[in-house]
């Protein structure tokens, strides 16, 4: 039967997108909300692979492609395949995209906030997947406000909502004004220790525990270094690569029929961009209280604030004309 649009359309939540000047743009737009509190906000990754492509080769250096075959040797197109649920391992039940599509979550654009958590309440297990979670349309004081509380109190707060057509629970911290969203796997999605052999034992004796207490303490550090985290496998990939095509040794070359992909998105520090972007809406927000001191200081009263305002706004339109 063939794929219907939807279908065809999904896509990972993971996958992250590059503009064509090198800055990435948000994959999801929608509202943060909680109580009478909404918040206009932009997902993006927070985490870029670091992985790079092989593709698997003819003997002539044709890349090869994935195909589909029946036990009697048929091929079939894409538009043959459906999908089957396994009951056991020779029984399947037949679910047509159209009636999987009837029981997809309604469509949301908003991040709904039930509750708020203390963190490190969250077992580290649960954490999925990392993104940033960016104010829409400029910063916004709502946004400030609520990074800022949050991060002092110490709370995350646990939301649900819709994206490309699943719903995910995520687990929202803030960390220097700025909101993360982590999605969270489901409790069914994790193994227990008994289901991996792990028995319960009583705890060791105090006296058992000081040499392993000593080992610790001697490799112990205030943080972790960010240089550890560093993947060196693929650095020793590439100058493998570069070696062998230096000395001309299983190079290949496509054929002409086949177009070479384009080479990777720019690298860029999505985090940095929303330091820079907070840090610079301050300063603005800082020279436009400075160039009226008039409003700022009626803001101090607010029964009268709104209307020295529009004195203000009336004496500059005044002067412009």
């Amino acid at each position: 039967m063939p794929r219907t649009s939807a279908t065809k359309s999904r896509r990972k939540a993971e996958e992250p997108v590059e503009s064509g000047a090198g800055v990435p743009r948000s994959f999801w737009t929608g509202t943060l909300s909680f109580g009478l509190v909404t918040i206009p906000v932009e997902l993006y990754t927070a985490t870029r692979s670091n992985r790079r492509s092989l593709r698997m080769l003819a003997p002539d250096g044709t890349p090869l492609s994935r195909r589909y075959f029946t036990a009697e040797g048929k091929q079939l197109d894409n538009a043959d395949l459906e999908r089957g649920y396994a009951v056991d391992d020779e029984t399947f039940v037949v679910v047509q995209d159209e009636e999987l599509e009837r029981l997809l979550p309604e469509q949301s654009r908003d991040i709904n906030l039930t509750r708020f958590v203390p963190e490190g309440s969250v077992p580290p297990l649960f954490y999925d997947r990392a993104y940033v979670l960016a104010p829409a349309r400029g910063v916004s004081s709502a946004y400030r406000l609520l990074a800022s509380t949050m991060e002092r109190l110490g709370k995350v707060g646990i939301a649900t909502f819709v994206m490309r057509e699943r719903q995910y629970v995520v687990a929202i911290s803030a960390r220097d004004g700025v909101l993360r969203a982590e999605t969270l796997r489901f409790a069914d999605e994790l193994r227990t220790p008994e289901s991996v052999g792990i028995e319960h034992k009583r705890e060791p004796s105090a006296g058992s525990l000081k040499p392993m207490r000593a080992a610790i303490k001697k490799l112990s550090s205030a943080r972790l270094p960010a240089r550890e985290l560093k993947d060196n496998y693929w650095e020793r990939v590439e100058k493998l690569v570069a070696e062998k095509k230096k000395n001309h040794q299983d190079v290949v070359a496509l054929p002409e029929s086949v177009e070479a992909e384009e080479g990777g998105a720019e690298i860029v520090d999505l985090m940095a961009l929303l330091q820079k972007s907070l840090a610079e809406n301050d300063q603005s927000s800082a020279k436009k209280k400075s160039a009226r001191p008039g409003v700022k200081k009626a803001r101090a009263n607010s029964g009268h604030a709104r209307k020295v305002e529009a004195r203000v706004s009336a004496r500059e339109r005044k002067k412009a004309s």
